[in-house]
């Protein structure tokens, strides 16, 4: 059951991927820059795909293993039209494979928080904060200076969307690590990007904090 569930959950984030395209087509006819639009892409497919999918997780499966695989399998999917050179243009670009870190990101929090602390509930807040946290840094750059940028007023976005999540998913042991991954997102050192350093930074966190105090 758990693997069909898993097949569903990928034809989803598939839809969900190919969906985007069509906003690139509608954004770019409107003069949005394909980077910008691009960008736009990503943070919609972090939301709606990686967010939305992880808090599926706890709901459908009883061990990291299987949403662990379907991350790696999503790595690779998107790993191959950059080694091909056939990107998927409407969120893919040639200087940077983001959007691979985001997958092995997401199964390693997966499976390490879960594994080791022996709940899925844990893991939920390294791949939210990177998910959701981390969309609304590109909202926010996207209406304000309509290019790719890192702000601070994205960062305060991303606060105002990690503290309610870190409180919700491990009580007031959240409202640190959303200080501190809000302003780690501020920066990136290719090919070590934001979606690593936020999730990598939050994990680490709540692998001490579970470990400790709860």
């Amino acid at each position: 059951m758990e693997l069909l569930i898993a097949a569903v959950l990928f034809v989803y984030v598939m839809f969900v991927v190919m969906a985007t395209k069509w906003v690139y087509d509608y954004l770019t006819k409107r003069g949005v820059k394909p980077n910008v639009a691009i960008y736009f892409n990503r943070k919609l497919i972090h939301v709606f795909a990686g967010g939305l999918v992880a808090l599926l997780v706890p709901l459908f499966f009883t061990s990291p293993t299987i949403p662990a695989i379907l991350a790696a399998i999503l790595a690779i999917v998107t790993y191959l039209p950059h080694k091909r050179g056939k990107l998927m243009y409407w969120f893919q670009v040639e200087e940077n494979m983001y959007e691979v870190n985001f997958c092995i990101m997401w199964g390693v929090s997966v499976l390490v928080a879960w594994t080791l602390l022996g709940s899925p509930i844990y893991a939920l807040l390294p791949i939210s904060f990177m998910a959701f946290g981390d969309a609304a840094t590109g909202f926010i750059r996207n209406i304000i200076f309509r290019r790719r940028t890192k702000s601070w007023w994205g960062n305060l976005a991303m606060l105002a969307t990690c503290l309610p999540l870190g409180y919700y998913l491990i009580g007031e042991w959240g409202i640190p690590i959303a200080f501190i991954a809000s302003f780690i997102e501020h920066f990136e050192f290719n090919p070590i990007d934001d979606n690593v350093l936020i999730s990598g930074t939050s994990l680490a966190y709540v692998l001490i904090v579970g470990h400790l105090f709860m």
